[in-house]
Parts: C-alpha cells; structure tokens; sequence
C-alpha cells in the first residue's frame, strides 16, 4: 500500500515531544471541573483525576467524525489518535482526525495497536511509512495489550518475547522521528510482561476502576486513561478521557521540549 500522504498546517498544531521527564506526580492543584464529563463515574477518592488540570482523549474511527474546534474549547489539552494497526492496517479516520485536530490547534500524536502476529519490523515499516516525519511533533505511541476478541490473532508471545519485540519496534521509531515512543498498557499486559521494565520510557496507562496507584506495581505514569464513558463536545456517543501527571506549567514546558 502506497505511504498516506495528506497536507499538515504547521502553524495550526504545537510542538511537543518526549524528552523532558521533569513533570510531578500527583502533586496538582484542584482545578475547575472541565466541560465534558465521565457518563459512568468511579469514586477515585482524593486522586480523583478532576484534580488534574491537563486533559486529553483517545479516538479512532470509532469516534466517527469530530468537531475538533468543539472539542478544543472544551477543554482537552491533547490528543492520542489511533493512526495504524499490525503492518498494514490504517485506521479510516486518521488523515480527517489528523489534520483538524492540527488546525484546531490540540496537540496530537499517532498511536500503533500492536499485533503480535506480525514482526516488529514490518510493522515499524508500515508506521514509518503512513506518518510523515514533519508532521510528528508529539511523540508516538506504542499500543500494547492483549487482544482476546481479535478474529486472526489470539497469540500470545512469552513475556521475554513482548519485551524485545517492543523494544525493537521502540527503537526504529526514535531512531527514525527522534522521539522517544510512549507506551500504553493495560492492566494485565502490564501485569504478565511489563512490571519491572522500561522504566526509562513515559507509559500512558489504562485504569478505569482504581487509580493507577493501586494496580499498577511501581509503575511511573505520565498518563492515564480513567474512563471510557466521557461524555465531550464534538464527539458523539462515548469517548475515552485521559490526564496526564503533571501541572499545566509542567506539561507547556514537555510540549515546547520536543520540537527541538
């Protein structure tokens, strides 16, 4: 399949990326209650991620299409859209979510669901060519998580396995952007492979019914997935919502790292 080739406004979109680690845990202020919402909210006592003052969403074609600049005024900050999947796949709604979420001017990067039938290096073959490297300014996302539903895939490599095909496709990704890939997981894919490891990469983790603190083993997260039930401005139906670790000085300061 040819390389997706589609316009970037540069001047629509903030340079980010993923060098800096010097945003705080925890340690944030209460902050207005935003204008979306979780349809189905969990009681996260005093870590309740309304204390965050960044927010962001996850979509793909799921999502169908967006109104970016509704999605903007409400408040989120960011942006994780889903851009490809295994070594040949594209999510339909990428280029449209991909450039107006760039002129609404929300910071976003692409994220890869990996498939773990497919080699690492094919598929860092396919990323590389579907996302242009100037249109890169957050830095991308590794997508690790079992996948029980899928119709053509239900392996499930040895943990030692997982880790070196990860880190493998990792490494292509910032030898090639110059950035280094976050990594989203879920509980038990954390669980079975990842406690203990890639401690120097930011993980993006997925915690809806407890805070993160609690279930995922000395984990350091810089971001983290708490609902799949928000309700957002622009969107239809249910979306997921996202906070990241720090202060919003913090996050300005590792969105203006990156672009250097």
């Amino acid at each position: 399949m040819p390389r997706l080739l589609f316009a970037i406004l540069a001047t629509a979109t903030l340079l980010a990326g993923c060098s800096a680690t010097d945003y705080d845990l925890m340690e944030t202020a209460s902050v207005a209650t935003p204008r979306f919402h979780d349809n189905d909210p969990q009681d996260f006592g005093y870590n309740h991620p309304h204390r965050h003052e960044v927010h962001g969403i996850d979509v793909s074609k799921w999502n169908g299409d967006i109104d970016w600049r509704s999605v903007k005024k409400s408040g989120v900050s960011f942006a994780f859209i889903k851009a490809t999947e295994g070594a040949d796949r594209i999510d339909p709604a990428f280029e449209n979510n991909w450039r107006n979420a760039a002129a609404a001017g929300v910071p976003h990067a692409p994220y890869h669901f990996y498939y773990f039938c497919s080699t690492a290096d094919a598929q860092a073959d396919w990323f590389i060519r579907s996302i242009p490297k100037s249109s890169m300014h957050l830095p991308p996302v590794l997508d690790v998580e079992w996948n029980p539903s899928s119709p053509t895939c239900k392996y499930r490599p040895p943990a030692a396995v997982v880790r070196a095909e990860m880190k493998k496709f990792m490494d292509r990704l910032e030898a090639h952007y110059g950035k280094r890939p976050i990594i989203y997981t879920s509980v038990d894919f954390h669980r079975d492979n990842l406690i203990g490891y890639f401690d120097d990469y930011h993980f993006w983790v997925r915690s809806v019914a407890a805070h993160p603190k609690d279930i995922y083993e000395a984990r350091r997260w810089a971001f983290w997935q708490y609902t799949s039930t928000g309700i957002v401005p622009g969107i239809k139906g249910q979306t997921d919502i996202n906070v990241f670790a720090g202060t919003a000085k913090n996050w300005n300061k590792w969105v203006a790292s990156a672009g250097k």
